[in-house]
């Protein structure tokens, strides 16, 4: 069989989980998820994670694989989901690769190396002339720029964070340059969808996702968490939802500016991932809102079996 997967990314609440779990009932394939907080166990309600009904009987690998006080680097996850990968064709079934976070992606699709990341004096010069020169906010800034999943995690006041963030996405793009994105530099061939929605029904679809969160027990669960000792100083609580809501706990703010800033830090990462996603060439853009499951579930399989 073709060692040929299937990626289907795009924003927050476009409906990626539906068609992917869709796609693999026809193409007898199994889900590797690219979702930077699903990886989290008892992380539920706050990163939308599938449940075992959304599933329908359908693999998903690299969903709670790690303790919420634990990090987790996009290095860490190109192995694991290389592994998944493997073990998927070894089976003769197809990986689907599915979720919004951009670097999960580029780790499978690009011949990306994250060990090599060693400070560079020149650009660290470069980078508190910025400092000095444009202050703290074009800095990070630039960070969400060169790369936003970092930024999610990093306060924007931590200065040392964010030029140590600046300073492993430049070594990586130095050795990995994104210039020529389309051509496919990694171990497997993949067909490239993005799944796309009208901006303004995609953001009042997110407001109503974190509304619905809410009624489910998000801010129980987040109670939880505290609970046993996590804190915003955590990878995983840095999440959107996670940090807001302790901040409310914590008596910063009220639990109406939590609910507003979730609402609002969330559209921004869905505006954020449609930008990422533009870059990828290669990738065929679905508007999910003109075309049904059904219709593009056909499109994906004959492209599959034509292009193989």
């Amino acid at each position: 069989m073709s060692r040929k997967g299937i990626i289907i990314a795009g924003p927050t609440s476009v409906g990626k989980t539906s068609l992917s779990v869709a796609l693999a009932q026809e193409l007898g394939g199994e889900i590797v998820s690219a979702d930077s907080m699903q990886i989290y166990k008892d992380m539920n309600i706050g990163t939308a994670k599938v449940t075992k009904e959304e599933m329908q009987g359908i693999p998903h690998h690299l969903i709670d694989i790690v303790e919420p006080d634990k990090s987790f680097s996009v290095s860490d996850y190109k192995s694991l989901a290389e592994t998944s990968i493997d073990d998927i064709f070894s089976r003769n079934k197809v990986p689907i690769i599915a979720g919004g976070t951009g670097l999960y992606f580029d780790s499978i699709l690009f011949d990306m190396r994250f060990n090599d990341a060693s400070p560079n004096t020149k650009y660290r010069e470069e980078l508190n002339e910025i400092l000095e020169t444009k202050g703290k906010d074009v800095l990070y800034s630039l960070l969400l720029e060169k790369n936003p999943i970092a930024a999610e995690k990093i306060h924007p006041n931590n200065i040392k964070r964010i030029i140590r963030a600046l300073e492993v996405s430049h070594e990586e793009r130095l050795f990995n340059p994104y210039s020529n994105l389309d051509k496919n530099k990694g171990k497997w061939n993949f067909d490239i969808y993005i799944l796309s929605l009208d901006r303004e029904i995609l953001y009042n679809r997110i407001n109503q996702r974190v509304d619905l969160m809410l009624e489910n027990g998000l801010l129980d669960e987040v109670l939880l968490l505290k609970s046993r000792g996590y804190t915003t100083d955590m990878q995983s609580m840095k999440g959107i939802g996670y940090r807001q809501l302790i901040d409310y706990l914590d008596g910063n703010i009220s639990f109406e500016e939590a609910i507003d800033l979730i609402k609002r830090d969330s559209r921004r990462y869905a505006k954020r991932q449609i930008t990422w996603f533009k870059k990828y060439d290669s990738g065929i853009w679905l508007d999910t809102l003109t075309n049904s499951s059904s219709s593009m579930i056909e499109q994906i399989k004959n492209n599959y079996y034509q292009l193989k």
